[in-house]
């Protein structure tokens, strides 16, 4: 009558296993800082695994001009959060054994770009 529900306890155990290495991945994520740069070093930002702006450096010079500033942050606060990205999707990738999960890199808490 069950028929291929016959393992449930053994699904259940899998998808528990999932979720607590999920866990643990959003844990991670979230302690990796990913830096970029911009302007020739002139700004730097860093950003969490999940995206979050950690920190913004700007050499003093490149207050000069405030267009380009602002152009330099935004590249490099991107550039940053980009990189970010990779690396969930990548982790994420390794987790489901390169099966695209729709949904699975918001869960994380970091939404695609």
């Amino acid at each position: 009558m069950l028929g291929g529900l016959g393992n449930l306890p053994g699904l259940m155990k899998q998808a528990k296993a999932f979720q607590e290495r999920m866990a643990s991945l959003q844990q991670e994520l979230a302690s990796k800082r990913f830096e970029c740069e911009s302007g020739g070093g002139a700004v730097k930002a860093v950003v969490d695994g999940k995206g979050v702006l950690i920190s913004v450096r700007i050499q003093p010079d490149a207050a000069a001009d405030v267009e380009l500033l602002e152009d330099m942050v935004t590249s490099a606060v991107r550039a940053a959060n980009q990189k970010a990205h990779d690396a969930m999707r990548d982790t994420m990738s390794q987790l489901t054994g390169g099966i695209n999960i729709p949904g699975l890199t918001d869960m994380l808490g970091t939404g695609g770009s």
